[in-house]
């Protein structure tokens, strides 16, 4: 009765080729509504990193087995050294005075500290590899947030409708309010697909310094997708009716 009932995790957890489905359907909406355009070339470089991150999250899913035998073998090396070492010393009260003594304690504990450096660098050998791995690709997520917030930054819904006195430094305000909300739209979308990207290294690899890294970057996406979402609910009560005003 319980098997029936429980839940299946597996179906629960981000699909990394399903996120590239709808990372290269974006492109393709985008293209056929805005080609050539500059969000398009950026949801294109989106689309190489969503490709470039699926072979570093299985990468980091499995575990590097060489890696793993280097460490290992290293560290059975040391302990069989220091092991030796320890059985060639006289320990003998008679023949140790206390200086002597002391000095030979010394020389152990420096050499357990030395060693247990050694293999606590070896452990987490693989864990800092696969952590660098994931946190540059996570720098280029979070520049890439950046972008996308600016290509909507002059994307302003007030200015739908109006007939432009431009000055010199004004920028094209050329999309129709219809337009302007499938540009605004793509942007907010590809936000979260951003978000969920950077989610899958989460997921692969939960050590403390990636989730960190995740859940800024989450809190980016979804902090400038909100103001996104505050422009389209300000366009929809725009009337796109062209009136003359003054535009600077």
């Amino acid at each position: 009765m319980f098997n029936q009932e429980q839940t299946d995790t597996s179906n629960l957890a981000l699909n990394p080729e399903k996120i590239i489905n709808i990372i290269a359907k974006l492109e393709k909406r985008i293209e056929d509504r805005f080609p050539q355009s500059s969000l398009q070339k950026t949801c294109r470089d989106f689309l190489e990193i969503a490709n470039q991150s699926q072979g570093n999250i299985q990468y980091i899913a499995k575990p590097n087995l060489l890696m793993r035998i280097f460490a290992a073998v290293v560290i059975l090396i040391g302990l069989i050294g220091l092991i030796y070492s320890i059985s060639l010393i006289n320990f003998e009260m008679n023949s140790l005075n206390v200086i002597d003594a002391a000095t030979l304690m010394e020389a152990i504990t420096n050499d357990l500290i030395l060693l247990g450096a050694a293999i606590f660098f070896l452990i987490t050998m693989e864990l800092r590899a696969k952590r660098g791995r994931a946190l540059k690709i996570l720098d280029q997520l979070r520049g890439l947030a950046h972008v996308v917030d600016m290509h909507q930054l002059t994307k302003d819904p007030i200015m739908v409708g109006v007939i432009k006195l431009k000055t010199y430094n004004s920028p094209e305000r050329t999309l129709s309010k219809f337009q302007l909300q499938r540009y605004l739209d793509y942007c907010s979308e590809m936000l979260a697909m951003i978000g969920k990207v950077s989610a899958l290294y989460a997921q692969s690899l939960p050590d403390d310094v990636i989730v960190g890294a995740v859940n800024e970057i989450e809190t980016l996406t979804s902090g400038l997708s909100r103001k996104i979402w505050q422009k389209i609910i300000i366009l929809s009560d725009i009337d796109d009716t062209p009136r003359l005003e003054l535009e600077g």
